[in-house]
């Protein structure tokens, strides 16, 4: 089987860098419209079997060639292409996986679920670290427990030294980023699937030393289809982001001041959209480069057997260092990676557009994790 990656960024490196590793496909292709980037890319992964190819996302015959060759296709690009992508992907009968980040876009993937079926191809939103990993593991606790209580979902990238004023780091994309912090929250509250507004109900969540207490707080994006897929079977489930005390404090007043609008404003005779000149600031003001962590606890609460259960999943990944690989490119581009190879194992055979949670099996996925040191601790109480 061949496989396309669309997107040579640090993502799409880190996917292209795990095919080759641990991957059986016999033919790993990197596309992207920007020839530098695709460079860069093609430098990272020197002695890799990989084909590189200058490739506009724009041009939809283009798109469908490119489909049409492959037998899976990765997108490792912004949310707002994956609709289409997943339209084109089921005319050309080509399983599809994303990275996603969006909700409406994966409502608007999952109303194609019917023509996926007949063309019999496979399509799985939404497949990084939250949602994705944190998706299986939620679907671990379902299976575990005979009815849930509660899940939360408590995940957070961050830079190993932190560096004020914002304590942050760029790990991805600053626009997914402004996305998490501006659209509203998805909560599953005993049957009602509730949007709730982000950057609100901040709690302390503790992790070892040297991280110790932190905050989290409610962001969009990471709870993706759980609440749909788990209504009648999870009581409440929430999902926070994790940072350093005080970064939400700083940042969410530059949000109220309209800074994430995507509505052009007149400046000096000039027409200009606030959210862009925010994205340059951000890249200009926070670190892009810099040793970071993944951080990720999930909490589940229920019955089993008749006895009261607390459940605690646990994962701390760093840099890379020997493969100059960051912790969120591991944690984000290896899970999209095993989920492909399950398709092309056979692993995964349902036939639609589905959530992690509903056809990527925990005990396999958790297993290919550890082979990449990628472990996540279970915790029984």
């Amino acid at each position: 089987m061949k496989i396309l990656i669309i997107g040579a960024g640090m993502m799409g490196r880190a996917i292209a860098f795990d095919l080759c590793n641990y991957s059986n496909f016999d033919g790993i292709t990197i596309v992207d419209k920007d020839r530098k980037t695709l460079k860069s890319s093609e430098e990272f992964l020197k002695n890799k079997k990989i084909n590189f190819d200058i490739l506009n996302i724009e041009k939809k015959e283009d798109i469908k060639n490119y489909f049409q060759k492959h037998d899976v296709v990765i997108s490792a690009i912004p949310y707002y292409f994956n609709y289409e992508l997943t339209k084109i992907a089921i005319e050309t009968k080509t399983h599809f996986l994303d990275l996603g980040g969006n909700n409406d876009v994966v409502e608007k993937q999952q109303s194609l679920s019917h023509e996926a079926k007949q063309n019999n191809i496979t399509v799985i939103p939404d497949c990084g670290l939250s949602p994705g990993m944190t998706s299986v593991i939620v679907r671990d606790v379902v299976d575990y427990l005979d009815s849930v209580e509660y899940v939360k979902i408590r995940v957070g990238g961050l830079p190993v030294t932190p560096v004020p004023p914002f304590n942050y780091q760029i790990v991805f994309s600053p626009n997914g980023l402004i996305n998490e912090y501006v659209e509203d929250a998805l909560i599953l509250d005993h049957g009602n699937i509730v949007a709730k507004e982000s950057m609100t109900e901040i709690e302390t969540v503790e992790f070892p030393y040297p991280f110790g207490k932190l905050e989290a707080f409610l962001t969009s994006g990471g709870s993706s289809t759980l609440p749909y897929t788990f209504r009648n079977k999870i009581g409440y489930l929430d999902d926070k982001t994790v940072r350093y005390p005080g970064h939400c404090q700083m940042f969410k007043p530059l949000l109220e001041l309209g800074l994430a609008s995507e509505e052009p404003i007149e400046v000096n005779g000039k027409t200009i959209a606030p959210r862009e000149v925010f994205i340059n600031l951000l890249l200009k003001a926070i670190p892009i480069t810099g040793k970071d962590v993944v951080l990720v606890k999930v909490f589940g609460k229920g019955v089993k057997d008749g006895d009261d259960i607390n459940l605690e999943y646990s994962l701390i990944d760093y840099y890379d260092d020997e493969n100059n690989l960051t912790a969120m490119m591991r944690t984000t581009g290896f899970p999209i990676s095993i989920n492909a190879q399950l398709i092309e194992r056979g692993l995964i055979q349902e036939r639609g557009v589905f959530g992690n949670e509903e056809v990527v099996p925990p005990s396999v996925f958790f297993e290919e994790l550890k082979k990449r040191n990628i472990v996540i601790k279970k915790k029984i109480g």
